[in-house]
């Protein structure tokens, strides 16, 4: 398969890298002096230290070049550059479909990756999400790791995923695009809470509680906004969730953990030096929560010190002092 990854950043890289031991894989980014660097040096110093890029994987500083022998494009931007990147692409090869592989949701509008892309390329084309428990840096090691790619036909997600599957990759396929891309976008906000729990020390068990209720959280909205609640058991929910809210590499619990010390989310935005899509997550779901009439209060504890400047010991006595309920 011929496979246009756009985006080089970590992720973008990281699966340019893994793909390209078995199929044709041209990466492109936007920044023309950091591909400049890429194809000077053949690696991404800036977002994968010590590693290699292949001589096997093309580097293209042309869209239009990248994805012009492509079956298949491949977004790996961030949420907020998905739909500029998919109308150029939409506008130059109509008919090409497009996976994505960046979670959230669209600051402006709130939207899902999928209702972005409907929107510029119709629902009858092929799309689709590439999501679960992966940090950059692993898979451009060849680390193993399993991901779920979710598309709007199910056929086209079986045929797509076992063409990408192979070596240390594992691609599976799911029909509940909707809860797969949910369950990218919400075990961010938890995260940002298990980070917090770690921040403050306040230990193993509070942090597999704060999980534990997170995932809960996670479900309830999931459900009410039209996923499948067996989605959430599986890699996009909680295998997404126990890498992200427990592992050194996870960008938004390390925000949790700034918290705690009390830093000022703009310190934190500032030295974290990439996007963190949990931050602007957690706004977003704590609205959603309003529209489907959907408790959630570790989503809620998160906005209060994202935005509220919350003190960190004051929302964790406030989550500890809530009514007991059945679980």
């Amino acid at each position: 398969m011929k496979i246009a990854v756009l985006g080089a950043g970590a992720w973008g890289t990281a699966l340019a890298i893994s793909f390209s031991n078995q199929h044709q894989v041209s990466l492109w980014g936007r920044d023309a002096k950091h591909i400049a660097g890429l194809i000077n040096t053949r690696a991404n110093a800036r977002y994968l230290p010590g590693v290699s890029l292949p001589f096997a994987l093309t580097i293209e500083t042309d869209l239009a070049t990248a994805i012009s022998s492509a079956d298949i494009a491949l977004i790996a931007t961030s949420t907020a550059g998905l739909r500029e990147t998919a109308t150029v692409i939409h506008a130059a090869k109509p008919t090409l479909p497009i996976i994505w592989a960046c979670k959230g949701f669209d600051r402006e509008t709130a939207k899902l990756p999928h209702e972005i892309i409907s929107e510029i390329i119709g629902t009858n084309a092929h799309y689709g999400a590439l999501s679960g428990p992966s940090f950059a840096l692993e898979v451009a090691r060849g680390l193993p790791t399993a991901l779920t790619l979710a598309c709007n036909d199910f056929s086209f997600a079986q045929t797509t995923a076992n063409t990408l599957n192979g070596g240390n990759l594992r691609v599976y396929s799911n029909a509940d695009l909707v809860g797969v891309e949910l369950g990218g976008a919400l075990k961010n906000v938890m995260a940002i809470a298990a980070g917090l729990c770690d921040g403050l020390a306040l230990g193993m068990n509070a942090r597999a509680a704060i999980i534990t209720r997170g995932l809960a959280e996670m479900v309830r909205l999931g459900v009410a906004m039209g996923g499948k609640a067996e989605t959430f058991m599986g890699l996009t929910g909680l295998g997404d969730l126990i890498l992200t809210a427990t592992g050194s590499l996870s960008r938004n619990r390390s925000v949790g953990v700034a918290l705690a010390e009390g830093k000022t989310l703009q310190q934190i935005l500032a030295e974290l030096g990439h996007v963190a899509e949990g931050v602007n997550s957690a706004a977003i779901t704590l609205k959603l929560a309003k529209v489907y009439g959907v408790n959630l209060p570790i989503t809620e504890a998160v906005c209060a010190l994202l935005f509220e400047n919350a003190e960190p010991q004051q929302i964790v006595k406030l989550l500890l002092s809530r009514e007991t309920r059945a679980e």
